[in-house]
């Protein structure tokens, strides 16, 4: 609730920062250009269509540009330095793209000088980065002083939880951070507490009960397979899950670190990507996944209609899969298996399954069973890329012998992925985890470069027949 309300307050003053950026330029403008002779009043000036057009196009502009900075993805425990850098840069790039585009019209040109580009510049950092400034203080202050913090409830309650405990109420300022009791991990002994010891059963109702917000993990012992089980199993609650620093090294890609005064926790439920390269990720794969379904439209207009006439059955093939914070989502491909293939138990295909229809057998030939899946990314189920998402009967299998398995629900699944591109579809549990180490050196190396590497590879192999 903290999180949101301050989230809506951040946007609510870019949003008026940024029209007041551009209706102060106006006013300045106005007085510098020779522009009274023109329009005779400064009324008449702002009631022209052009100006009205540019007091809606350029503030939107400048929230498209703070959302691809990823600067309202986190709104808590950020500083004023923070602030200083992200706003200087976000209102650089916005300046330095309407100049851009004044330039590529030369009516504007004329009207355009640097000193109003620097004015512009002055006039919208100003705007911005105050109020900015002043809630990120007010923020800042609350939570020392103990006014803001969220329910945390510690998932552990072993002698080092407890002391891991007592080292955070003794920092000097308080870190936001709620302890409301004690989560105990089966194989611990008793230890006593002034705070509730929960069980691990109970952990559901706990949660919804108590509101809570964050998730340190405490595990007695260095054992990975079952700090990897542990984490794995918060996914679900799409909250924060803080580990010790100490106790990064059961991980195998890169984390946040977070230095709270003295208490120094990663948060193992964040990417490696920065904010900016987060949200710029899931612009592109907003644009590009509805330009496909647009391009591509008339043939899969051709595959629907093949389908239908290929078998009996439906034309869209819809499967559940586990996806990103293990959410099971419904999966979207043509149907290129008769209807009823899988009765009972899951079973994976293989390129001589006999339940593969004749013009099935082509449609996986070049992947384009899966074309459906842009929709999937278009709703946020999916990404372009990602590791593949499998269904739970499999994943629940691979990770009782690969627990790091659960690092992939960090990450939206994708319609490729660097496991696919370099290994292709698995026919079993040995091939899944064959191929997931593929798809873990893809979260140790996630940028934006890779992905469109990863495209590039994928179009290479639809294009010459090798999907199966």
């Amino acid at each position: 609730m903290i999180n949101k309300r301050l989230k809506r307050r951040y946007i609510l003053w870019d949003c008026f920062a940024a029209l007041a950026t551009w209706f102060t330029f106006n006013i300045y403008r106005y007085n510098i250009l020779p522009l009274e002779d023109m329009y005779g009043s400064f009324l008449n000036f702002i009631s022209t269509p052009r100006t009205i057009i540019a007091q809606i196009v350029y503030p939107l502009g400048m929230m498209l540009i703070f959302y691809l900075s990823g600067y309202h993805n986190r709104v808590i425990f950020k500083s004023r330095a923070g602030e200083f850098v992200s706003t200087f840069i976000s209102i650089a790039i916005w300046v330095l793209s309407i100049l851009f585009f004044s330039l590529m019209n030369k009516y504007i040109y004329t009207e355009y000088n640097y000193n109003l580009v620097l004015s512009l510049f002055i006039i919208g950092f100003t705007w911005v980065y105050c109020g900015r400034c002043y809630i990120t203080s007010v923020t800042a202050k609350q939570v020392h002083s103990g006014a803001i913090g969220f329910n945390t409830l510690v998932i552990g309650c072993s002698s080092g939880a407890v002391k891991l405990v007592e080292s955070i109420k003794n920092l000097r300022y308080s870190v936001g951070y709620d302890i409301v009791g004690y989560v105990k991990l089966k194989g611990e002994e008793n230890t006593t507490t002034n705070l509730p010891a929960y069980n691990l059963e109970d952990l559901d109702e706990v949660i919804s009960k108590n509101n809570i917000k964050k998730l340190i993990v405490a595990p007695e012992h260095n054992d990975r397979a079952k700090t990897f089980n542990i984490i794995n199993s918060l996914y679900k609650y799409d909250l924060p899950i803080m580990l010790e620093a100490r106790e990064y090294e059961i991980l195998t890609s890169r984390i946040r670190l977070s230095d709270i005064y003295g208490a120094p926790f990663v948060d193992v439920s964040v990417l490696s990507l920065s904010d900016a390269e987060e949200n710029i990720k899931r612009f592109c794969d907003i644009i590009l996944s509805t330009l496909a379904l647009i391009v591509l439209s008339p043939l899969m207009l051709y595959v629907a209609i093949r389908v239908k006439l290929s078998s009996k059955g439906n034309i869209i093939y819809k499967q559940k899969r586990i996806g990103f914070k293990r959410k099971e989502f419904t999966m979207y491909k043509f149907r290129s298996m008769v209807e009823n293939a899988e009765e009972e138990t899951p079973l994976l295909s293989s390129p001589n399954d006999k339940r593969i229809t004749k013009f099935g057998h082509w449609l996986r030939k070049y992947r384009i069973d899966e074309l459906p899946q842009f929709w999937n990314v278009i709703k946020g189920d999916m990404s372009l890329v990602g590791p593949r998402p499998e269904r739970k009967y499999f994943v629940d299998k691979i990770i009782e012998r690969a627990p790091y398995y659960s690092l992939l629900h960090r990450v939206r699944p994708g319609i490729t992925s660097w496991g696919m591109v370099n290994y292709g579809y698995a026919r079993n549990i040995d091939e899944m985890i064959e191929r997931l180490k593929f798809d873990i050196i893809y979260l140790e190396n996630m940028s934006l470069l890779i992905d469109i590497k990863i495209l590039f590879y994928t179009i290479k192999i639809v294009f010459t027949g090798r999907g199966m």
